[in-house]
């Protein structure tokens, strides 16, 4: 939920868990908020291991946390997913509660049970689905964040706002001044965002069924290219979307304007990807083996024939993928 009073509404969380039980997993430049028992994550992106979650596993240990305890996940998306996946996993399954501090968590990691670490090279690709007790989300975390930082959690709003007709988000957020980024104005789009993604969610909770897959939009490219070139994810997410739009286009005539105002946003503000040619059969061996797929080998995309209107799971050739590259990287 959206608060505007972090202390008392987490004071409320809490009154249910002895003060023994309560521990925090934290960005280290969060560590010195937190009253409690604290486990810092180094590193970002590159600590989002399975060694990571065995030193959390330990610390909890060491603080004799019992199944009646609970972690307190306050950072971004690699504090959810690391922290939010050793909850699962510690003794089949203690309470969490997330507190996004960037604007990625918010839209994106810390909303939809999706825990995990990164292994052999691939993005999330062990981890477990499990919900938090509560998400709690405090916009004037976002005061202080790095523009770069900003950018990579916008490009996630702007993924949501294609996926649904319901609500005008895609145009409202073509229409936010991205140089001021006023939180206030912000803030009822970050709550379109949540809403979009547990209504996407909630027929389909464990991604079975496939009506989930469309919040993986842009992520096959994405991921692959994150992977390649370690920038940030929302980055990474925003290239694979114009090189997926561009299949949907191509493959499904979507009408075009979606592709061209994406990459006006892209030219404006985040850049060309920088990527080395030479890394394309890199790139399409890492789409070869994204956890989305259903089979071996496969490459699967989210694309789209309208706003609003996607198409799911479909399967693309290499010839394809090497063509939105190609496209992508023209640009």
């Amino acid at each position: 939920m959206i608060t505007s009073n972090i202390s008392s509404d987490l004071t409320t969380l809490l009154a249910r868990y002895d003060l023994d039980q309560r521990v925090v997993v934290a960005d280290e430049a969060l560590a010195d908020r937190t009253d409690f028992p604290t486990f810092v994550i180094h590193g970002g992106e590159s600590a989002k291991n399975l060694e990571t979650v065995q030193k959390i596993w330990d610390f909890l240990f060491e603080h004799n946390i019992t199944r009646s305890g609970v972690i307190i996940c306050l950072g971004g998306g690699v504090t959810s997913d690391l922290g939010g996946f050793a909850a699962a996993t510690y003794k089949r399954g203690i309470d969490y509660i997330n507190i996004p501090t960037t604007l990625l968590a918010m839209v994106d990691a810390a909303t939809g049970g999706k825990t995990g670490c990164n292994y052999r090279g691939l993005k999330n690709a062990i981890g477990a689905f499990y919900d938090p007790v509560e998400t709690l989300i405090y916009p004037n975390w976002l005061k202080t964040l790095p523009p770069e930082e900003f950018l990579s959690g916008f490009a996630e709003m702007l993924k949501t706002g294609l996926l649904t007709r319901q609500k005008p988000l895609w145009s409202s957020l073509l229409q936010y001044d991205l140089e001021k980024m006023d939180i206030e104005e912000l803030t009822p789009f970050i709550a379109d965002c949540i809403t979009i993604k547990q209504e996407v969610i909630e027929p389909d909770p464990h991604e079975k069924y496939g009506c989930r897959k469309v919040l993986n939009f842009g992520h096959t490219f994405g991921h692959a290219l994150e992977e390649v070139t370690g920038m940030r994810h929302g980055y990474a997410v925003l290239y694979g979307m114009i090189a997926e739009l561009y299949l949907s286009v191509t493959l499904w005539g979507c009408p075009r304007e979606p592709l061209q105002q994406l990459t006006q946003v892209m030219l404006h503000y985040y850049g060309r990807p920088e990527c080395n040619c030479k890394d394309r059969k890199q790139l399409i061996q890492l789409m070869r083996q994204d956890k989305k797929n259903k089979h071996a080998g496969d490459i699967n995309c989210t694309l789209f024939r309208n706003i609003g209107d996607p198409v799911l799971e479909q399967r693309i050739s290499e010839e394809r993928a090497e063509e939105a590259w190609e496209y992508l990287f023209s640009l």
